[in-house]
């Protein structure tokens, strides 16, 4: 939700900003930023990566970069402001759980029923459409044959 909330306040226009399950922000279906989560121990590292000025032209999808969609605010300021929500978001999942966070993603993702494509790390694919999030932050998927899919880890393709 931090890099989320940062990204929208950054940009001029951020209606068409999404996020994508589990660590992407889309902006007009292009990527604009991912994130990535190591556990070490009792650690979890937090890696944000933000297209702020380029972005790379990729084959297997489109890309943008926050200067591209007009916001003027470069990588330190972002690096601040990011710092500050993340805080802000990490004292209120301390102090609330995991609900106001779950809520707020589903305000801001793709709409229950979209049509989701999912690589597992196992090398398993599953399609279906995105029913919810579950209490502890999975993604559960429905599928053609009406079961559910809990996805705890994986890749997912908007289609």
């Amino acid at each position: 939700m931090a890099l989320e909330a940062t990204v929208r306040a950054a940009l001029p226009d951020a209606g068409a900003l999404r996020i994508k399950w589990p660590n992407d922000l889309l902006l007009g279906g292009a990527k604009l930023s991912g994130i990535l989560l190591e556990r070490i121990e009792e650690w979890v590292v937090i890696g944000f990566g933000v297209n702020v000025t380029n972005h790379p032209d990729l084959a297997d999808r489109a890309a943008t970069s926050l200067h591209a969609a007009g916001a003027t605010i470069d990588a330190a300021a972002l690096q601040g402001e990011l710092a500050a929500t993340l805080a802000h978001w990490h004292a209120r999942w301390r102090e609330e759980g995991l609900g106001p966070v779950a809520e707020r993603w589903r305000e801001r993702a793709h709409a229950p029923g979209s049509e989701l494509r999912a690589r597992l790390p196992d090398g398993s694919e599953w399609h279906g459409r995105f029913e919810t999030l579950d209490r502890g932050g999975a993604l559960v998927l429905r599928l053609a044959d009406g079961s559910r899919r809990v996805m705890h880890a994986g890749d997912i393709f908007l289609l």
